[in-house]
């Protein structure tokens, strides 16, 4: 049976870069589509088209290949069978309220999922939700838009991985990670969805927040050994904090962790720079609330000292401050 054959629609929440990527998917596999857009982005949108380009080959879908709305309100025929979340962390609890205003559009036996940075965006869903509809997905795929209907794929690290940290099944996600992966990114239902979120949380707060303060790529952070001290901090105290809270990874501890981190992880993404220091310079609202603040929250629930975690999230703090951020297209 093909994903087209399984007869089930999705919501995409969000047009940016990944939400873009993963609606190119699921549209070459037939699957109903939906956006919902800024106007910013939903106005090419109807006029042009979606283009996906990048490593996983080009492709092309009129405006008559999908729906694309600027609101909630604007859907009242509709019902999901999964509605995805593709905004940025900073959104959450935003995108938690509105489509809690509008729970109609989730069919009776419709799932969310989280395709986001961070930690803490499922309990925040949570608060509006039953937990065995919220589903996390943990993406180390790259994504940029060089235009508001272009998607570019430029990375691919490992297949989209999705689950549940409430302990649900996966089994009903694997209509959708087949339709994605028909579609051209590999994607696959896990029982750890915990592992790999912390997984990628390791590595973020120990890059992203240190390159954007220093507005240098991944690899440099490595050359040196002052930015690998900071790094070897990062990783500890977010490493101690996860375990506080009881939650575990794929490495048994840090230093396991910091083996992986120096010697696979970092070279593959050398020229990469953090998304935090993208964010800054766009004018934007990062995520560092999701990334090292989630670090600061939990260390304060277990009474951990994180310092350099602390320094770096009020540097980002002020520096966000100080550019007086403006509103984010998508």
């Amino acid at each position: 049976m093909t994903a087209k054959q399984q007869e089930f629609s999705v919501l995409l929440y969000g047009a940016g870069a990944v939400g873009l990527g993963i609606a190119s998917c699921l549209l070459k596999t037939g699957t109903p589509t939906t956006l919902l857009a800024r106007p910013h982005t939903a106005g090419p949108l109807r006029q042009e088209g979606l283009v996906r380009k990048g490593i996983f080959g080009e492709a092309f879908f009129p405006p008559t290949a999908f729906r694309v709305y600027e609101s909630l309100e604007e859907i009242s025929d509709s019902r999901y069978d999964f509605i995805l979340v593709c905004t940025k962390s900073s959104d959450t609890l935003t995108a938690a309220k509105n489509l809690s205003v509008h729970s109609k559009l989730l069919a009776p036996n419709g799932l969310i999922v989280l395709f986001q940075n961070g930690w803490g965006n499922a309990e925040i869903f949570a608060d509006f939700f039953p937990k065995e509809t919220i589903y996390n997905a943990r993406v180390i795929t790259g994504f940029i838009r060089p235009k508001p209907n272009v998607v570019e794929i430029t990375v691919h690290a490992d297949a989209v991985h999705i689950g549940s940290l409430f302990g649900e099944s996966p089994e009903p996600l694997i209509p959708l990670c087949q339709a994605v992966s028909a579609g051209g990114i590999p994607c696959q239902t896990t029982t750890q969805i915990g592992k790999d979120l912390w997984a990628k949380m390791l590595y973020n707060c120990a890059l992203n927040p240190l390159g954007a303060v220093l507005d240098v790529p991944y690899g440099k952070l490595a050359e040196h050994p002052s930015t690998r001290h900071i790094m070897d901090r990062l990783i500890e105290e977010t490493f101690d904090v996860m375990l506080a809270d009881g939650y575990r990874t794929h490495w048994e501890n840090a230093e396991e962790f910091k083996s992986a981190f120096y010697n696979q992880m970092v070279p593959a993404t050398a020229a990469h720079r953090s998304s935090t220091l993208q964010d800054l310079k766009a004018g934007k609202k990062t995520e560092i609330d999701a990334l090292t603040g989630a670090v600061l929250r939990l260390a304060q629930k277990h009474r951990r000292a994180v310092p350099c975690s602390d320094f770096l999230y009020h540097l980002i703090d002020f520096i966000e401050s100080r550019n007086n951020q403006n509103p984010r297209n998508d």
